[in-house]
């Protein structure tokens, strides 16, 4: 890597961008040299998640010109993988999506590769479906999930509507190391390449296909007598992304017509004005919506998050609402399925759900009680949608019933390969229905499975590390757990230690460290692939739920102090 002040001065003389070239001049007149560090000290990484990174100028920033080099760097890769390639675009409501998009479609089309392109804002799912509608070599999303505003990134995805494998990240990423942004990357005027066919608007079709295989996986059997008996009543946000048709239209078309949308965070708006952080995770985001169900009483609260490929969902619980857990949803979802396939008469030891390695122990009291294969894949739904795709493979894709990450991530088919907020939204509000019949929310519901199966309970917890020193930081963090692991967590002994980096159980090798505590209980240390973060992720069951609770708060007290 070059030294960051010549770099500096490289963009300098060659960025046209007149917003970028104002930003780079104040870097360079300010002279301040933290900014000056953090915008050029790498270039952004390009993985099997793409591109993610704050919106800005430099190397280390999302701008027309990383995103032009790597599309040049995947044009390269799918002209010679593929003839005659074709990929499909989308974007969420983030800003310079429009841009981004604009700027892919027009590199690819100067290397002859078709762009399909949807012409409006619309989720992750959708973009997954219509690589596989349209039978396209790949796809690309602009889009960062459920970051701060300041952000944006770039999501590639292989012809199977899976995000890439290690392998075409891996060629993606030496062609763009091979690729110079200022003189190496073809580009054609975006109108011309519109004029020529190269670039094609998606039509409504395609989501209306979508819309038809979403609704074809719901799973209830509830007569049209018993929903007349327990209408559902929902409150509903987007938090200002992409979730606002798809949502409504399939649960419109599910006979779901109560909902009542969150009038702040209703519209597109990459600047996300109601809270930080978009992320149905965080009570926080989900508070605007919390204050409207003390006015409305719906029987739940759900939000999507910008590129709507993550729920999250809260339930009246006493004067308050709770909201419940990326595990416990999927806990409570595979549980649901299961009861409904089982009461059709379906042969549940004939199926297949996924989840990954750091998701809840539950699942495989789950597993034993109802008979179904559970397998564990490593973090990110790029490895549930390989199970899938391997399961279609055999011929074997109807074995797929359920699939989900404790951060959020649901899919119950095979209509896409990525998690999927629509398809879980639907699922979720026909649970609700099923569970209001009997008199409960979902966080009661969730609170008898905790009697029947035990108090599994979870947590994640992410450390930060940013700037230049922060990636060393981390690397010499989790060198020092490899070369000198703890003896005891929290006053328990570690009895394993399992190193994923040496390949566990046939998955591929990952950067993540697992450490089997006495009792049953057990601690996970995984750097992001996508942020200068570290999470930690907890395991503990106790005999209720305080006493998993003080569990978890141990082990997280002493994971802070081992990370630090």
């Amino acid at each position: 890597m070059a030294d960051v002040h010549e770099l500096l001065d490289t963009w300098i003389a060659n960025v046209k961008d007149e917003e970028l070239l104002a930003e780079l001049t104040q870097m360079k007149e300010s002279g301040d040299e933290d900014a000056i560090t953090d915008a050029f000290f790498q270039d952004l990484a390009f993985g099997t998640a793409g591109l993610r990174g704050t919106i800005g100028a430099g190397t280390n920033r999302m701008n027309i010109y990383t995103v032009g080099r790597a599309t040049q760097g995947f044009a390269n890769y799918l002209n010679a993988t593929f003839e005659n390639p074709t990929v499909a675009i989308a974007r969420d409501s983030r800003n310079k999506g429009e841009l981004f998009v604009k700027t892919t479609a027009s590199i690819l089309a100067a290397n002859g590769i078709t762009a399909y392109v949807y012409p409006r804002i619309s989720p992750v799912p959708t973009l997954s479906w219509a690589t596989r509608y349209l039978k396209c070599s790949g796809g690309i999303c602009m889009t960062a999930s459920h970051n701060p505003a300041l952000y944006n990134g770039y999501k590639a995805y292989g012809p199977d509507g899976c995000q890439i494998t290690s392998e075409a990240a891996a060629a993606i990423s030496a062609a763009m190391e091979a690729t110079n942004p200022f003189t190496d990357i073809k580009i054609m005027d975006f109108d011309e390449a519109v004029e020529k066919g190269l670039v094609k608007w998606i039509d409504d079709s395609v989501l209306d296909a979508y819309y038809d295989a979403v609704v074809d996986k719901s799973v209830s059997n509830l007569t049209p007598e018993q929903v007349a008996e327990a209408p559902l009543k929902l409150v509903y946000t987007p938090l200002n992304g992409t979730g606002l048709i798809p949502v409504t239209t399939v649960l419109n078309k599910v006979g779901i017509t109560d909902i009542t949308i969150v009038p702040e965070q209703k519209d597109p708006d990459g600047n996300f004005p109601t809270c930080p952080y978009p992320n149905p995770e965080i009570r926080e985001a989900m508070q605007k919506g919390i204050d409207l169900c003390q006015e409305v009483k719906p029987d739940l609260l759900l939000a999507t998050d910008p590129d709507a490929d993550r729920v999250g969902v809260a339930c009246a619980d006493g004067d308050d609402y709770t909201l419940l857990t990326g595990n416990e949803m999927g806990v409570l979802l595979l549980d649901y399925i299961c009861k409904m396939r089982a009461e059709r008469g379906e042969d549940l030891s004939t199926k297949v759900a996924v989840t990954t390695i750091v998701s809840s122990a539950m699942v495989d009291a789950l597993a034993e009680e109802y008979g179904f294969e559970l397998r564990r894949c490593l973090t990110g739904f790029k490895y549930i949608g390989d199970i899938i795709t391997s399961l279609s493979d055999a011929g074997e894709v109807d074995r797929f019933i359920f699939g989900f990450e404790e951060s959020y991530g649901y899919l119950s088919g095979d209509h896409v390969r990525d998690k999927d907020a629509v398809n879980a939204s639907m699922l979720i509000c026909q649970m609700a229905q099923y569970y209001k019949l009997q008199g409960i929310n979902l966080v009661q519901a969730m609170r008898a499975l905790y009697e029947k199966y035990g108090y599994y309970h979870n947590k994640t917890i992410s450390l930060s590390y940013p700037g230049a020193d922060g990636a060393a930081k981390m690397a010499g963090i989790m060198a020092g757990l490899r070369e000198s692991a703890p003896t005891e967590i929290a006053g328990a002994a570690v009895e394993g230690v399992v190193d994923y980096e040496a390949g566990v159980n046939g998955l591929p090798k990952a950067n993540v460290i697992e450490f089997d505590l006495a009792g049953g209980d057990k601690a996970i240390v995984r750097p992001s692939g996508t942020e200068p973060k570290i999470k930690l992720y907890i395991f503990a069951k106790g005999e209720d739920a305080a006493a998993a609770d003080a569990q978890i708060d141990a082990i997280e007290a002493a994971g802070r102090e081992l990370l630090s």
